[in-house]
């Protein structure tokens, strides 16, 4: 009987841990856990996202005349993207491990607007969606191009970071 009560009172959960059961990545007791996607079977998944990289007037010339002394800031943010999409389960804590099958990233210059347009595109073919890849993508191409211009200017913001799209899976297709 002692060992029944002990086992109730276990199983009963303080009141901020109600209702947790609804969220994906939260056990019975409140505890983080990565969900099991094992049984489902792999389907086509794609996603695309973007932010921009305000720069200002003077580090935007700079990008344009390739003036920047670490190099040429858009080709290595392209690449540093391209490249973190891959390590995204290495990054956020709860992602599964993805084989990307496409990534691409964009990154343009706009003297107007003095910032740097970044979009990112993954592809899997799998058992979750690439939505934190491909914000992952722009968000790395994004301090790269920060870490790149840093020593012309530090009034550099990182800003509407965002998915723009997103297909497959149960929960269907997004576009912002």
């Amino acid at each position: 009987s002692s060992m029944l009560s002990i086992a109730a009172r276990q199983c009963r959960r303080p009141p901020l841990l109600r209702g947790l059961s609804r969220l994906t990545h939260v056990d019975r007791a409140g505890a983080m856990r990565m969900v099991d996607v094992g049984d489902k079977l792999p389907t086509p998944r794609s996603a695309t996202a973007a932010c921009e990289v305000h720069v200002g007037d003077e580090v935007a010339k700079l990008i344009s005349q390739n003036g920047i002394k670490k190099g040429d800031v858009l080709s290595v943010a392209r690449l540093a993207g391209i490249m973190s999409c891959k390590q995204t389960s290495n990054l956020i804590p709860l992602c599964h491990p993805l084989q990307v099958t496409f990534a691409n990233v964009q990154c343009e210059l706009d003297l107007t607007r003095a910032l740097v347009e970044v979009h990112s595109e993954v592809r899997c073919q799998g058992q979750t969606g690439v939505e934190m890849e491909a914000l992952t993508a722009c968000s790395i191409a994004a301090l790269t191009v920060y870490d790149m211009c840093k020593a012309a200017s530090k009034d550099i913001t990182i800003e509407r970071v965002r998915l723009t799209s997103k297909s497959g899976g149960k929960s269907g297709d997004f576009a912002a």
